[in-house]
């Protein structure tokens, strides 16, 4: 095979490898969107690693058509089964079917011809992880498919040239993938850092039309107006952070309840609301006031905090504690009849807002006076329940005479006596709180909260059940709380007479964290990348570019002004403490880069002394390859130079020995030199121990004395 041969083999590798990539920057940014499931996942990764395996370790396996052939029926008889009887949908069954079609074709790729169909289903699947996927992994996605496509495009072009009559890819075979890699790369980044530098020129603004567009099945649910029992398990079951928080005041303690939304009516399967234009609180220069005159003069320490709101599929806003201001960029909110407050339309996805607001006293929620206002009726009225509800909530109050004490009573037995678990009921119950309560024992908080809810108004006591977060991981690296769909939360809010609306949450306490793991520690610095994304990449809009130019323009000033005063007196410092640390650590790193200097000149010269060294004494063990004559031969001409001989570069081996004044030592070096040959060129591993008994007889024999 020639150096061209070779040269286009080794490229069309670069080529098939590259569009491999590709689809390996699809399947990322389809991950990163968190739509796929484990099925489908298994399966694209399966066909990217069998790909691989193909082009790099096995290009001669093949499938034969009789194999494919039943692959590809097996693989629709799975299909066919798993949309009966396993995912029960068309859609997840469609998607497992694609991704083993998609990994049958990579295994049925044949070696030396490419599957070009790859960079399209890679197109697509990139194409619709940007439809569902805003997160700062699809632009690590995103970029590698660009330098992917680019070495694709690099190869493909190189590998047209080459198929054309009389063209040979000429250059050493083994480092035309690594320039075309280098090429790529270059390329790749140099696109990257010029549409990096247009995208903070050019601020986006159909934002709001892509999101009238981006349907709501693609936003977390679970905090409308009605919520279906079960329906909080598959969001809690979703690692995607909905709501990021930064507090101006110190960081509260404990666990904060971030309120969503309060449902007051219940028919057996689903909490609602009927339908509420609640109180229109009109914003005075982007300031809403929400508390009243008697609540802004209570005594205690407030709540200063901003939330960045997350893609939630409602127009709730998330509020710790009893607010009492509300800064947003909104002309009004409503507030509900429940207490929650609301854009009125639309979604709060990507709403920014800062809260005033007042930590809820121990139970209390306070959010209007006791005395002036009623509880409200529809949140004592049930459906038909099971009987065993209201014989529980009778057993479990019996004796007890305030309201107060009947709740905590029921709150602390289903805490006690019930387990969490976000596991879905196994098949649909028509009673579910009933199969809860009786059967099952154990569910996640919204059927703790519905069930003290029901048992609340079984005992006369109003109550209502809330959704919304529960928690959040502070991120000392940004400096933000993350609150993630995982802590979505519902509990109960009872009303007590002599306290108004009390919070009650009879879900059992989950077991705290533990200590930080490096893993964990990691994952601050990506959740901290993933929020500069957010701020200034997601949300990079006119105002965003302003604010960037202000700055600009402020720290030019500066510098102008005082800066270069400011920077003297930095750079002094700077040089002052930079000579304390030479003085104390120069000598150490001096001895440092002088071994490390040491080491990168002298291994690599060491490394080819001791390989010259022991092929040199395999070969005088007999064991010698064609390649080690060359080393005796270097040995033999040592040997003579100590002597005063020493060959001409224009003799060959054997000219060079019938040049010899006669003597004993020159008859044995032509015998030598007849063996070099013998090894050198006719490949008689013999002649090595032959020329090892010679070179010991040279070194004996008389003749010329060495050198001094």
């Amino acid at each position: 095979m020639g150096a061209g041969t070779k040269g286009a083999a080794a490229v069309e590798r670069y080529y098939e490898l590259s569009l491999t990539g590709l689809w390996a920057s699809g399947l990322l940014a389809l991950a990163s969107s968190g739509y796929l499931d484990a099925v489908s996942l298994f399966l694209g990764a399966a066909g990217l690693l069998l790909r691989v395996l193909l082009v790099a370790l096995l290009p001669r396996l093949r499938l034969s058509r009789g194999g494919l052939f039943a692959l590809a029926g097996t693989g629709l008889a799975l299909g066919v089964t798993d949309f009966l009887f396993l995912s029960r949908a068309w859609l997840p069954a469609v998607l497992h079917l694609a991704f083993f079609l998609l990994a049958l074709g990579l295994l049925a790729a044949r070696p030396g011809h490419p599957p070009g169909w790859l960079a399209l289903a890679s197109l697509l699947a990139l194409v619709a992880a940007s439809w569902w996927s805003t997160n700062l992994y699809f632009f690590l996605a995103l970029a590698g498919f660009l330098l992917f496509g680019v070495a694709a495009l690099a190869g493909a072009e190189v590998l047209r040239s080459a198929r054309q009559p009389g063209h040979l890819v000429r250059g050493p075979a083994g480092r035309l993938p690594a320039r075309l890699a280098a090429l790529s790369l270059l390329l790749g980044t140099g696109i990257l850092v010029l549409t990096a530098g247009m995208f903070f020129v050019l601020p986006r603004t159909a934002q709001a039309a892509f999101q009238r567009l981006a349907p709501q099945r693609y936003r977390v649910p679970g905090f409308a107006d009605q919520v279906r029992l079960g329906q909080l398990a598959s969001v809690r079951s979703r690692r995607a952070p909905l709501l990021r928080v930064r507090f101006y005041s110190p960081l509260p303690t404990g666990a904060l309840k971030w309120r969503g939304n309060a449902l007051g009516r219940f028919d057996g399967r689903r909490w609602f609301n009927p339908p509420d234009a609640g109180e229109r609180l009109a914003a005075a220069e982007g300031l809403v006031r929400l508390a009243e005159n008697h609540q802004l003069w209570r005594p205690g320490q407030r709540m200063i905090y901003e939330v960045r709101q997350g893609a939630v599929a409602s127009d709730f806003l998330f509020l710790a504690g009893t607010p009492e201001f509300l800064r947003l960029n909104a002309a009004a909110v409503h507030r509900t009849s429940g207490g929650a407050y609301r854009l009125g339309s639309g979604t709060a996805e990507g709403l920014r807002y800062g809260v005033y607001s007042f930590p809820h006293p121990d139970r209390g929620l306070e959010s209007r006076p006791p005395g002036r206002e009623a509880a409200p009726v529809c949140c004592l009225d049930l459906p038909e329940l099971d009987a065993r509800v209201a014989e529980l909530a009778r057993q479990v109050t019996a004796g007890l005479g305030t309201p107060l004490t009947r709740a905590e009573a029921l709150e602390q037995h289903l805490r006690r006596d019930y387990a969490y678990s976000i596991q879905p009921f196994s098949e649909a119950a028509t009673d579910p709180l009933a199969k809860f309560l009786f059967e099952r024992r154990q569910g996640h908080c919204e059927y703790f909260a519905s069930a003290l809810a029901v048992m609340l108004r079984l005992s006369g006591i109003p109550s209502r059940v809330v959704t919304g977060f529960q928690g959040g991981i502070y991120n000392p690296v940004s400096g933000w709380l993350v609150i993630r769909a995982a802590d979505a939360h519902s509990w109960v809010e009872a009303w007590m007479p002599d306290r108004g609306w009390t919070i009650f949450d009879p879900t059992p306490t989950l077991p705290s964290r533990a200590v930080p793991s490096p893993w964990t520690r990691l994952n601050w610095y990506l959740d901290a990348a993933e929020t500069f994304w957010d701020e200034w990449v997601l949300r990079y809009d006119l105002s965003r570019q302003l604010l960037l130019a202000a700055k600009m323009e402020s720290s030019g000033r500066d510098l102008s002004t005082h800066g270069l005063v400011r920077l003297r007196a930095r750079a002094g410092q700077l040089l002052e403490a930079f000579t304390g640390w030479a003085r104390k650590y120069g000598a150490a790193i001096l001895v440092g880069i002088a071994l490390a200097v040491t080491a990168c000149t002298g291994l690599p010269r060491l490394r080819a002394v001791w390989r010259t060294r022991r092929r040199l004494r395999r070969a005088l063990q007999g064991m010698a390859a064609s390649p080690d004559a060359s080393l005796l031969y270097a040995r033999l001409l040592g040997l003579l130079a100590c002597r005063g001989w020493k060959k001409p570069a224009c003799l060959t081996p054997i000219e060079f020995a019938r040049g010899l004044p006669p003597s004993p030592l020159s008859s044995l070096v032509a015998e030598f030199t007849h063996a070099y040959n013998e090894l050198r060129f006719g490949s008689q591993a013999s002649a090595a121990l032959r020329m090892a008994v010679l070179l010991d007889e040279i070194r004996l024999a008389p003749g010329p004395q060495p050198v001094v």
